[in-house]
């Protein structure tokens, strides 16, 4: 989820301090001879070096939806996490119970999804099209169906995608289910040949049947 960035961010104090000590010292030595030149040069440089210990780095904080350290896994996972935004204000604006079952399904399927891709980014490009088409267009749809029912359009047309939706959003938060399940499936894999390993190692030990 969220976290706090602290970058420090240089003064640039010390670089006008340098320049003013500078533009002086060449306003009042000759400095078209070499040595004005090297002694404006060294006053500004212990000009810069005095003011930068004054003048210490700013730490500058900001908070980010995430920091995977993957700059376009970043991005993916806040567009998710937008649009699971949108879709939990959905639910809240739905009466319908069965409906609002199978959106509660797809958040928390979501939002598992970008949980277990913030831990683990190298697992981002599972869920591209998760988060590229899948969610948009259940999003989408659900939009859609939110706006029909605010304005209470009637009507056949109206009334065929209302059962459509309907019909529809318990199969989206299954696939959504799905989406997150497959996440696991190498960890699954893993796990079943530690405890088949295990269990060798048991019974050759005697100590399992």
């Amino acid at each position: 989820m969220s976290k706090i960035i602290r970058t420090r961010k240089p003064s640039v104090l010390p670089h006008y301090a340098a320049a003013l000590v500078f533009v002086v010292l060449c306003a009042v030595l000759p400095v078209y001879r070499l040595w004005a030149l090297a002694v404006a040069l060294a006053a500004a440089a212990a000009a810069f070096l005095a003011a930068k210990k004054v003048c210490p780095p700013r730490v500058v904080e900001t908070e980010v939806p995430f920091h995977t350290g993957v700059e376009d896994v970043d991005a993916m996972l806040a567009d998710i996490q937008q649009k699971l935004d949108t879709l939990h204000s959905l639910n809240e604006s739905l009466p319908d119970p069965q409906l609002s079952a199978a959106m509660t399904r797809m958040e928390k399927a979501g939002r598992s999804i970008v949980e277990v891709v913030e831990a683990n980014p190298a697992k981002a490009k599972q869920v591209r099209r998760f988060a590229n088409y899948y969610l948009p267009d259940a999003v989408n749809v659900l939009q859609q169906y939110a706006q029909l029912a605010r304005q209470g359009v009637r009507g056949e047309n109206a009334a065929a995608i209302r059962a459509e939706v309907e019909h529809n959003a318990s199969s989206i938060a299954t696939a959504f289910e799905n989406q997150l399940d497959a996440l696991y499936a190498a960890e699954s894999m893993d796990l079943s040949a530690d405890l088949t390993v295990l269990q060798n190692m048991l019974k050759g030990q005697g100590l399992s049947k």
